[in-house]
């Protein structure tokens, strides 16, 4: 479950941004990076302020993530994506070179760097202002944007190749490298809660009948009401309908099959182990629960989140209406990308983090995009606890552990078993996931537009 609240934080700025825009941002998995070491830092800076501070760093950490990664995804927008748009491969390639730029730039980052950076914008922008202020800089443009670009660059290269000459390792050694970090969770974070005995065999039923129970009630409905698109009420579409009462309907069941034996279990069905909560994946579920209300609440009651709505069913009318487009894309972007740095945040709590560590989730984000539908919130989170289920319940082993007291099935058990590894277990859940597109390319909730096109 925590591993897929983490896809689904990852998946909602993938949605949201591919979604209005069509942008296929591969940089998405490094700024949930920069969120990440943004938190190693907020950890260190609130370890040197005492004890009591790194108990509750995690609530500075979140925010500063947020802002760090949206501002960084504001600067990739307006700065290179804004020149691409209506071209998918050059954007593709693109953001792709930007992953690599802040890949390596986390591995060598140093004061030396920082400086050198510093130097640069102010000598290009600086130098921009004074000609465009003293010259006609229609004319000039063309010429002058590459001298300018040229000679900022190579100036900074130069001051900071003094400066890594200088001898002063505190300038010149990097900030990360490329070793992994730890972030350490606050002590009310560590530990958990374990259910064993029968009782953890009855839980484990209980969630797989209420999982079950819901997909065949929402193939039901997709069957009789989404893809009829008969009307069952005026106030919310089928979709919202059919999600809402198999997600319901689904919780009573797993519930009163846990508390009243409801569904009974059957004798051969036995866990075997123990159900372990562990308070930080609690709390990355409730992060996670958290966006998804901040999200949608700002998409469905704020001005702007009206805006962006109204840009991604048809951009061209919403225009005409007098919505400033370019400034829904800036904002769109930059909510975007803070998800992803919320999202890092949240990793930091797993494990160790690395240079590398956006690379382990972005595919896996786009395959929840993809598989629940484009721009679509419920698709979603649909999507996300879909994989992040099914490819725990297959790479750890557990469906081949559960089947194994039935001999008439073991060739199933057999074929879970060879599947019972985490990349495995990724490579069936994606077999799946391209079966099931070849149903519904549109994924599980397509996206509804209008156009006036003709």
């Amino acid at each position: 479950m925590s591993i897929g609240a983490v896809l689904l934080i990852v998946a909602l700025g993938l949605a949201i941004v591919f979604g209005l825009m069509g942008v296929i941002n591969l940089a998405h998995g490094e700024l949930m990076m920069l969120g990440a070491y943004t938190t190693y830092v907020v950890q260190n800076g609130a370890g040197a302020m005492g004890e009591g501070a790194s108990e509750f760093y995690i609530f500075a950490a979140l925010p500063l993530a947020f802002l760090v990664a949206a501002l960084t995804g504001l600067v990739l927008e307006r700065g290179v994506i804004r020149h691409l748009y209506g071209r998918p491969l050059e954007t593709l390639l693109a953001t792709w070179g930007v992953s690599l730029i802040l890949r390596q730039f986390i591995r060598s980052v140093s004061w030396s760097l920082v400086i050198g950076l510093v130097i640069f914008c102010v000598l290009f922008y600086g130098g921009r202002w004074i000609l465009q202020r003293q010259y006609n800089w229609e004319q000039l443009r063309r010429l002058a944007n590459p001298v300018v670009l040229m000679l900022s660059g190579a100036i900074a290269i130069v001051i900071g190749i003094v400066i890594n000459q200088s001898g002063n390792t505190t300038l010149s050694r990097p900030w990360f490298s490329a070793r992994n970090v730890d972030v350490t969770a606050p002590s009310w974070l560590r530990g958990g809660v374990s259910v064993s005995g029968p009782f953890a065999s009855q839980l484990y039923w209980a969630i797989g009948v209420g999982v079950l129970t819901f997909f065949v009630l929402w193939i039901l409905g997709y069957l009789i009401f989404i893809r009829s698109e008969r009307t069952i009420t005026e106030s919310l579409d089928n979709e919202r309908v059919v999600l809402i009462s198999s997600g319901l309907i689904s919780g009573i069941v797993a519930l009163l099959t846990l508390f009243t034996d409801y569904v009974p279990r059957p004798e051969w069905f036995s866990s075997g182990t123990a159900v372990q909560f562990p308070y930080a994946r609690l709390f990355i579920i409730a992060l996670t629960i958290i966006c998804l209300i901040g999200v949608y609440w700002f998409l469905n009651g704020t001005a702007w989140g009206l805006r962006i709505r109204s840009v991604t069913q048809n951009r061209k009318m919403s225009a005409c209406l007098g919505i400033p487009t370019e400034r829904v894309d800036a904002l769109t972007f930059a909510l975007g990308s803070g998800l992803a740095g919320i999202a890092g945040c949240a990793v930091t709590l797993l494990g160790s983090v690395g240079p590398n560590l956006g690379g382990n989730y972005i595919v896996d984000a786009f395959m929840v995009v993809v598989l629940g539908g484009v721009g679509k919130l419920a698709g979603s989170i649909v999507a996300a606890l879909v994989i992040g289920i099914v490819t725990y319940l297959i790479g750890s082993g557990t469906i081949a552990l559960l089947l194994t007291p039935i001999t008439a099935l073991q060739p199933v058990t057999d074929f879970f078993t060879f599947f019972a590894t985490t990349s495995m277990a990724k490579v069936m859940v994606f077999a799946l996931i391209i079966a099931f597109l070849q149903w519904k390319p549109a994924g599980m909730f397509p996206q509804k537009g209008r156009s006036v096109e003709v």
